[in-house]
């Protein structure tokens, strides 16, 4: 086991982090951009919670659907093409959500986003790794801030949006003109030529074929994987709920459970690539995991709106690094075949994201959320646990 010497990035990989950073910020604002939109699409098309909630649903369908076929999409076609390019392509789709006639197209526009998403998702994170492995130190944790970043200010823009009262087609053509440029624009400066380009003597070619091991260890980080997404969509489904319904808050101070966890995991992000160079992934996913265990169950165990959102936040907090920790560990996989391990790693986190919701909700019409939530706290128990399997350090193998 080694560490690369570092040296400083050239120019060249300044630019291509930068390029890369705009494109998870813009594939991070794209959708967030329709999310407060919601209620007029609702009314427009007269569409009662649950024919909305499945259309809605189609998006992560689709991104099960397509997101396998991620690894061979990007082979063929680069990934900084595939990354940037289907960002354009993404824009389109969600302007086509402002045209839907009815909830059977809007289904199929999700469902086609949701499939586009997943192999964007996968290219970006694999141009952020090739990125990575050139500075010879963590920066995909600062990518993933960068989209929680620009969810926030898609978030942001589709609120104005609405305040403003501008018609749907026009704010969606406004954001995909904007972002589509962007990418583009981004595109000039990511890495050049084929992805398996960079290969130094401490990263031996991967193989064609699956090891036993391998799949082992690839279920072990998918796991991992699912265990960030299920943290994340316990803010973002559950947290108003759980704060109207059981501490009977009013709606404004509800909102604020998803507000202190994203808040928090953005700020992790943004600062844990320095605490993982200097503690190593493992300990600080580790350590995290058992900050977000502690943090619920102390909110849980002594319910209250204080407890609560400090305990969202320490989830949230806890978590930042785990999703880019797991998909940092499966790309660098041995005994798989080029980009597989990222691939699954990626799929088995939409996995998580689309199950989590209906686990929470079935153990909490069983008893109460309350007890549902405690999910929150056996995610982080089990990533304390599994997080032995991940690379500790960028260049170990």
């Amino acid at each position: 086991m080694s560490v690369p010497t570092r040296t400083a990035p050239t120019r060249e990989a300044r630019l291509a982090r930068m390029a890369v950073a705009l494109v998870f910020l813009t594939n991070g604002a794209l959708y967030a951009n329709v999310v407060p939109r919601f209620p007029q699409l609702k009314a427009e098309l007269g569409l009662t919670n649950a024919a909305l909630g499945s259309a809605i649903a189609a998006m992560p369908l689709g991104a099960l659907i397509a997101g396998l076929f991620a690894a061979t999409i990007i082979r063929r076609f680069r990934s900084a093409r595939v990354a940037s390019l289907g960002i354009v392509l993404l824009a389109v789709l969600v302007l086509l959500v402002a045209f839907a006639p009815n909830v059977w197209v809007l289904g199929a526009v999700f469902f086609a986003a949701g499939a586009l998403d997943a192999i964007v998702d996968v290219a970006q994170n694999a141009h952020g790794l090739r990125v990575q492995r050139i500075y010879g130190r963590s920066i995909l944790n600062s990518l993933h801030g960068l989209w929680s970043v620009g969810a926030v200010l898609g978030g942001l823009m589709g609120s104005a949006a609405a305040g403003l009262a501008l018609s749907l087609p026009l704010h969606l053509t406004i954001s995909a003109v904007i972002f589509s440029f962007v990418a583009l624009f981004a595109l000039k400066f990511m890495l050049p030529g084929p992805d398996g380009a960079v290969v130094t003597s401490e990263a031996p070619a991967k193989k064609g074929s699956y090891s036993a091991h391998a799949v082992r260890m690839l279920a072990v980080l998918g796991l991992l994987a699912a265990c960030g997404a299920l943290v994340e969509d316990a803010g973002s489904s559950w947290g108003a709920l759980y704060l109207r319904n059981e501490l009977l808050t009013s709606a404004a101070v509800a909102g604020l459970a998803f507000v202190a966890l994203q808040v928090a995991m953005t700020i992790g992000r943004l600062t844990g690539d320095r605490v993982v160079d200097r503690f190593g992934q493992r300990t600080v996913v580790r350590a995290g995991g058992a900050i977000a265990a502690l943090g619920m169950g102390l909110a849980l165990a002594f319910p209250s709106v204080p407890a609560t959102l400090i305990g969202f936040a320490l989830a949230g907090l806890g978590t930042a690094t785990l999703v880019p920790a797991a998909m940092h560990s499966a790309d660098e996989l041995p005994g798989l075949p080029e980009g597989a391990g990222l691939t699954v790693s990626s799929w088995l986190l939409r996995a998580g994201f689309l199950l989590s919701a209906p686990l929470v909700g079935a153990i909490a019409d069983l008893s109460s959320l309350r007890i549902g939530l405690l999910t929150v706290v056996a995610a982080g128990l089990i990533t304390v646990v599994s997080a032995r399997v991940l690379v500790n350090r960028v260049g170990e193998h």
